[in-house]
């Protein structure tokens, strides 16, 4: 116990020692500390913007469902033969794709989805443009939707006489920017829209939902739809939808644009998917479908997540060894200038050691404070630039701290120091002190 105290009191020593130095040459110690501070700040910032902008496209990938699988039709390329005998585009999924999808065994949810776009909704003299969707009372459980007001669609309003006109539910959910164009100064449930000449009563209004990125790679605005049974979209706007552009009149009949299902278990997600791709592969003469597997996706992401942070420690890396090179050309100048002052603590009777771990403790505490300063440098210019861009450009720069950077430029600052500083304390340590103290 007794030699840890004594252990403890020359530590200390040599530590106030070694501040009041640095003190005594503030200019110069900071600037041989500048490079660990830019480089500590560049890792912290860097990390955190790049980790923000994962993560985001982490969760946009899981919203869309690990267990998921998203099965899209895609228009194939324009055939000219085919072009001049019909004007109509027939391509997409089709129910009896939906029928055989069902008949895989990992398979616990499924939900179609039928798009018409762009369409008018209407109410009294107001109009937003957006989308039709037809689809089933599974879609909010697959989408992890919320509700602002009243209900999604129910089983009730898909379980109808097919073909029977007046049996068909007109009810819709509304998105929650149609919600507030359309009714701006009422509750919009037990109110009705047009779509398509068709009366629908509204039943639910859905709370703002963030865009996603769709398997094509586009962004898709989710409060602008309406949502739909699937019967009543089939009956209502019928198998072919036409649309008119720049003057040319063209249709489409697609049966189901999109559908989503939901596999039990993680382990089974991408054999599900590629089984799908073999039914479409057998079943369909041309590629107008495509199959996308969010976890596929997100273990991509992650693979490209840590590859991104395996480059930031490069990167780092070099910023701290040219740092440290700095760090040791002070030194070594330090040493220089302090040779008298060596010679005489040795002849005080300083041993070897003490020199070393006097110059050592030097060298770890300026790296060690430029390491601490570039860590508050990089937080605040984080917060900075955010606020700045925020502000003045009115665009969301996505970040997110975390401790592994902060916890590996601390480490990285203390290992510059001992490395860069152990040369220059051990030439310290062994000048002559006879002539140390002739040095002038």
């Amino acid at each position: 116990m007794k030699d840890f105290w004594v252990w403890w009191d020359k530590t200390r020593g040599t530590l106030v020692l070694a501040l009041r130095s640095l003190w005594v040459n503030k200019l110069r110690a900071f600037l041989s500390v500048l490079g660990i501070i830019i480089g500590v700040a560049a890792v912290i910032s860097m990390t955190a913007f790049g980790e923000g902008s994962m993560q985001d496209a982490l969760e946009d990938i899981k919203r869309q469902g690990a267990t998921n699988v998203i099965v899209n039709s895609l228009k194939p390329p324009d055939d000219g033969s085919s072009q001049r005998r019909s004007f109509i585009a027939n391509y997409g999924l089709t129910y009896r794709d939906y029928d055989q999808f069902l008949l895989i065994e990992s398979v616990v949810r499924s939900v179609p989805m039928r798009i018409i776009a762009p369409q008018e909704i209407r109410r009294l003299d107001r109009m937003q443009q957006g989308r039709v969707i037809g689809t089933t009372q599974d879609y909010d459980k697959v989408n992890q939707i919320e509700l602002a007001i009243g209900r999604f669609l129910i089983d009730s309003d898909n379980d109808q006489d097919e073909g029977d006109s007046r049996s068909m539910r007109n009810v819709c959910v509304l998105g929650s920017n149609v919600a507030e164009m359309l009714f701006p100064f009422e509750k919009p449930v037990g109110q009705t829209v047009v779509l398509n000449k068709h009366q629908f009563i509204v039943v639910g209004v859905l709370k703002d939902r963030m865009a996603l990125t769709s398997s094509s790679g586009l962004q898709e605005d989710y409060n602008n739809d309406v949502y739909i049974p699937l019967r009543t979209c089939r009956a209502r706007f019928g198998e072919t939808v036409f649309i008119r552009q720049s003057g040319a009149r063209g249709g489409e009949k697609v049966e189901l644009h999109q559908v989503t299902l939901t596999v039990e278990d993680t382990d089974k997600v991408l054999d599900a998917g590629a089984a799908i791709e073999d039914m479409l592969s057998t079943s369909h003469l041309r590629k107008d479908w495509a199959v996308t597997v969010p976890l596929a996706r997100l273990k991509e992401a992650e693979r490209a997540r840590d590859r991104y942070l395996q480059l930031l420690a490069f990167i780092a890396g070099i910023s701290l060894f040219v740092g440290g090179i700095g760090i040791m050309n002070i030194m070594l100048a330090t040493v220089t200038e302090r040779t008298r002052e060596i010679g005489i603590r040795r002849a005080l009777g300083a041993k070897r050691k003490d020199i070393t771990f006097q110059f050592l403790i030097e060298a770890i505490t300026q790296t060690s404070l430029g390491g601490a300063i570039g860590v508050l440098v990089g937080f605040g210019g984080v917060y900075l630039i955010a606020w700045a861009s925020q502000f003045f450009w009115g665009v969301h720069v996505p970040f997110l701290f975390s401790r592994r950077p902060v916890l590996i430029s601390a480490g990285a600052s203390i290992a510059v120091g001992i490395f860069f500083g152990l040369y220059p304390a051990m030439k310290a340590s062994r000048l002559d002190p006879i002539e140390a103290l002739r040095h002038e």
